[in-house]
């Protein structure tokens, strides 16, 4: 029998079940039931509030990285995952070719190609 909520499934056994406790027992089970952790959202941290990211005053001062992958290979050297970098203060982006064995490596490598 799944659970929509706890309030639902004791409802449905109360019909047809009598034992001591069992509300209790009901509640601890749903609580620690491994596909409600999952669907439930509630749990963990909650974020704090938003916070002001200072634009920057100098190009390159401030940007972003992010590795695309599993891309379908391509070009005379068969690349087949990318380096995307976005400089904040111009919006420029720059994509740079690699192959995946490539992502493995220490990110700081790159910063001379910038």
């Amino acid at each position: 029998m799944g659970h929509m909520s706890e309030d639902r499934t004791k409802e449905k056994v109360a019909r047809t079940a009598l034992c001591p406790k069992w509300e209790q027992e009901l509640s601890e089970y749903i609580n620690t039931c491994e596909r409600c952790q999952k669907a439930n959202r509630k749990h963990g941290e909650r974020y704090g509030l938003l916070q002001h990211i200072e634009e920057p005053k100098h190009p390159l001062e401030t940007i972003n990285m992010d590795w695309v992958t599993g891309l379908v290979p391509g070009g005379k050297e068969n690349f087949n995952a990318c380096l995307i970098i976005v400089d904040r203060l111009r919006k420029s982006v720059r994509c740079l070719p690699y192959h995946k064995e490539d992502t493995e490596m220490d990110t700081d490598l790159y910063f001379g190609i910038i």
